[in-house]
């Protein structure tokens, strides 16, 4: 089998980023974006160091103490500060994610064309979808939504004016 032809490689998310070593034994403290799914044993990781696979994970504090296959001790954790994690999303049906956002059309119930999502913008009621234009629309009006194509919202008349 040859190459993989540009354009079709698999999708790889930046999941995580290794933090300082925990203890003697070869933890590593990570702070996860996203599901902590990434982290169940035996998950692999692609990073610029090559790639990395988990051995154990627990909860410790807002991040997660990981050991990866490898790495036996504390000099071999500190090694890996600051390295990139990356993996391919996580199958849920029913969420949303923002690769799928970016760049798909975006709807209303009457099938009127309300403009392209740029960007997805944490917010602690409901986080916005970004028009290209500058609109704001909260995430919490998506009622439908086909992968990197097309978000169908059911907004309150008068929110883009």
């Amino acid at each position: 089998m040859g190459p993989t032809p540009p354009g079709d490689e698999p999708l790889e998310l930046e999941v995580g980023r290794i933090g300082k070593a925990h203890g003697l034994a070869g933890e590593v403290r990570v702070d996860i974006w996203g599901d902590d799914a990434h982290l169940e044993p035996g998950r692999a990781f692609s990073t610029d160091r090559g790639p990395l696979t988990v051995v154990s994970s627990r909860p410790h504090q807002d991040r997660r103490l990981v050991l990866f296959e490898g790495v036996v001790d504390r000099n071999g954790a500190e090694a890996l500060r600051g390295v990139l994690l990356r993996a391919a999303p996580v199958e849920r049906p029913g969420t949303l994610w923002v690769h799928e956002l970016v760049g798909a059309a975006v709807e209303s119930t009457d099938g009127r064309t309300l403009g392209v999502i740029g960007a997805v913008e944490s917010n602690p009621a409901s986080d916005l979808l970004v028009l290209e234009d500058g609109g704001l629309i909260p995430m919490r009006f998506v009622v439908s939504h086909q992968p990197g194509e097309r978000v169908v919202v059911d907004i309150p008349d008068g929110l883009l004016d």
